[in-house]
């Protein structure tokens, strides 16, 4: 394993180890794939972080259909499968909600945002080692919170002691990972990703070109009028591509 690859596998253990005892008033249920999914994820770190990367694009946190069951960042199942060659024992967490199992590479469910997202770069890049040898995919954080009825929680409606720790932890991992990747472009995937690593190049002194591009999610009316031309369009407009 590669001096790279092996630091960022201990970021990700520290960062888990760190959320793994935390608890939430507000979520009754709060999964952490970087854990139960922790096979295929280092997979991911192992084989893709290797050595420094050009263009580091974040992302918030899983989806339930794409890291939640993979935890790959969004782990849309074919793209991490069958472009990405990633595959692996995936866990339960515990407690599991009914309505949101983890099936790992067994799910049938799409996530929509990472098959937008891997299917542009696959597009680009047929293979994947061509479109890793410069770029890598992170999340912000690898944290999953559920209402009872299983609704998301987003972290904003989570009250702020709670969340203290989790910003912290995810706030070292984050440093941790633009230290050991060396990026020459930080490229949020959302307006809240691109906060983060602005606040993040703040902390540690890092010089950096900062963008981001439009989040893939369904939610965001911009992003059903044609997510992929956007997305390019802003990533040459940025001297990425």
């Amino acid at each position: 394993m590669g001096v790279v690859s092996k630091a960022l596998i201990e970021a990700a253990r520290v960062q888990a180890d760190r959320l793994r005892t935390l608890s939430f008033s507000k979520a009754a249920y709060v999964y952490l794939p970087t854990d139960y999914a922790r096979i295929p994820h280092e997979k991911y770190l192992k084989r893709f972080g290797k050595a420094r990367k050009r263009v580091l694009l974040l992302g918030m946190n899983p989806g339930p259909y794409g890291m939640a069951q993979t935890g790959v960042p969004f782990g849309e199942i074919p793209a991490v499968r069958d472009w990405m060659g990633i595959s692996g024992k995936v866990a339960k967490p515990d407690p599991e909600h009914p309505k949101r199992p983890v099936d790992g590479f067994d799910c049938l469910r799409s996530e929509v945002s990472g098959r937008r997202l891997w299917g542009l770069f696959a597009e680009k890049f047929p293979r994947a080692d061509d479109f890793f040898a410069e770029h890598f995919v992170a999340n912000y954080c690898p944290l999953v919170w559920m209402s009872e009825t299983g609704a998301n929680i987003t972290p904003d409606k989570l009250p702020k002691g709670e969340m203290a720790p989790v910003e912290a932890a995810c706030e070292e991992h984050l440093d941790q990972v633009i230290r050991t990747l060396k990026p020459e472009f930080l490229i949020g995937v959302g307006a809240y990703a691109e906060q983060k690593l602005k606040e993040a190049v703040g902390r540690i002194g890092y010089e950096a070109k900062l963008g981001k591009i439009l989040h893939p999610s369904p939610a965001s009316p911009a992003a059903n009028r044609g997510w992929a031309e956007a997305a390019e369009k802003q990533l040459k407009e940025m001297g990425v591509w």
